[in-house]
């Protein structure tokens, strides 16, 4: 690895790197992919490849199917519940105790701040872990009083089965926790697959697994690219798939999980309206704002990429939006006086600034941004804002994921909900007032999973997040993801 890229590490976080070509963990085991392939993972800040790192394939699937079968079939079936809560926060222990290290590592392989790594993702993994946790000693059946005479009726609770969980690049450790977390709580097996893009953070999270003392078999690492979730959609082995990412993956993922009548969660794409009313703190609501599409370089699925100005404010918040985009410190991750990263790829950077330059094509100006940065061999975009916005243009129906936000002033509150709603995407929304009256009203009429008023992106473990529409099936997080991870089986007994 170029001396260049890990001039910054700590040592543990450097001895991890230098510790490659990484294998995968199946069962107990740090295993080679079956055919022997590897792939290079890449440093977004420098466009060099970091270290080597296995390739599973559809063997490898079918060999870590089968130790999380026998897990699930044995020592993970019998501990009880109980124990799964003290493995869990053995685990979220391990993870804070080695915080430093995680956060550079998802610095180094994702490209965002190491400063933001610390204080958001580590934080909330932790915290998933712990309120899961929680909830291994409350999971109950019920008692049902039937109207059969002499029956008495109960339901158990038990869990899915093995579960291929596929996570995205943009919060890799942070979206593993989502998603282990739940499935773990309720007595679930796993097998999880990062991007990729961002490998490192899972592997180490095996490891620490390991050592915190789950059964061999209740945790899986297997990474690789789409290939490799194909296999894991595929596999008659595996009874639930959970998905985070792209809405045109997540289509293709239900359909399968359809036709093979596999349990699914989908947690997908987004284009959120950001609403600042009149009366808002304009202050505070520019601040959210450009928080809100470019926290994370605008790699979130809850970004407020659309954001709605009644007509009379739109120059006086579009200004305090660009004086802020130019200010803003874009580098290397790594780096602690980073505000915004790099996108996590060459082929985001070319998506980003692909559209970029259609909204220019189509008529928009960039008051800020437009641009790709000075790369310097690494992907890194300008923190982008387009004004002279038309609802129709792909800049303003299209999610980008990337620092790019467009900006359209609207005239009245029945005009821009139905404005906001015109989308195939439902996952989220904004609204900035000091009328309570018109913040609720406007929550009830916006078609989203989460409505964020007078803030953006707040997140608890305990609160449901997940969207309507093509932003995904089911829910991630709080007691609605818990139960997307159980079955519950009916028990009938004749007490003549």
């Amino acid at each position: 690895m170029p001396d260049a890229a890990t001039a910054t590490l700590s040592d543990a976080a450097r001895s991890f790197v230098d510790s490659g070509p990484h294998k995968l963990l199946i069962g107990a085991d740090w295993v080679d992919a079956a055919d022997g392939r590897t792939f290079e993972t890449v440093d977004p800040s420098t466009g060099e490849a970091i270290c080597e790192v296995a390739q599973a394939g559809a063997e490898d699937v079918e060999r870590a199917a089968q130790a999380a079968r026998a897990a699930l079939d044995g020592p993970w079936a019998k501990m009880p519940a109980a124990g799964r809560s003290q493995l869990m926060n053995k685990l979220a222990d391990l993870i804070e105790a080695n915080a430093a290290e995680l956060a550079e590592l998802e610095s180094l392989d994702n490209g965002k701040p190491v400063k933001m790594a610390g204080i958001v993702d580590l934080p909330q993994t932790v915290a998933h872990l712990r309120y899961y946790a929680g909830w291994p000693t409350k999971i109950e059946g019920e008692t049902i009083p039937v109207s059969w005479p002499d029956m008495f009726t109960y339901t158990l609770k038990e869990p899915v089965g093995v579960c291929g969980q596929i996570i995205p690049w943009n919060f890799p450790l942070l979206m593993a926790a989502w998603k282990i977390s739940p499935a773990l709580a309720a007595g679930c097996t796993v097998i999880l697959k990062p991007a990729e893009q961002t490998p490192l953070s899972a592997i180490r999270l095996g490891q620490l697994a390991l050592e915190a003392g789950f059964p061999e078999g209740v945790i899986n690492v297997l990474t690789g690219d789409g290939e490799t979730g194909a296999a894991l959609v595929d596999s008659t082995s595996i009874d639930k798939i959970a998905f985070t990412g792209s809405t045109e993956v997540g289509r293709r993922i239900g359909a399968r999980c359809g036709e093979l009548l596999k349990r699914v969660t989908l947690e997908l794409g987004g284009k959120n309206p950001n609403i600042i009313l009149p009366d808002a703190n304009l202050s505070a609501a520019v601040k959210g704002s450009f928080q809100g599409i470019y926290f994370n370089t605008g790699q979130a699925c809850n970004a407020g990429s659309r954001l709605y100005v009644q007509k009379d404010q739109f120059d006086e918040v579009v200004s305090g939006l660009a004086e802020a985009a130019k200010a803003a410190r874009v580098g290397p991750g790594l780096d602690p006086s980073t505000q915004f990263g790099p996108v996590v790829s060459k082929e985001q950077y070319e998506r980003v600034t692909g559209y970029i330059e259609s909204g220019l094509e189509a008529g928009a100006e960039a008051v800020a941004g437009g641009n790709g940065g000075d790369a310097g061999g690494g992907y890194f975009v300008a923190p982008t804002l387009f004004t002279g916005v038309t609802d129709d243009m792909k800049i303003a129906r299209e999610e980008i994921f990337g620092p790019v936000l467009v900006a359209l002033p609207y005239d009245d509150l029945d005009e821009v909900a139905a404005r906001a709603n015109d989308t195939e995407y439902g996952l989220a929304a904004g609204v900035w007032t000091r009328d309570i009256g018109n913040a609720h009203r406007l929550a009830r009429k916006l078609k989203a999973g989460s409505i964020y008023i007078n803030g953006w992106g707040m997140a608890d473990a305990a609160a449901p997040f997940g969207g309507y529409k093509a932003s995904g099936i089911g829910r991630e997080m709080g007691h609605a993801n818990l139960d997307a991870y159980l079955e519950v089986k009916t028990v009938w007994t004749n007490l003549k």
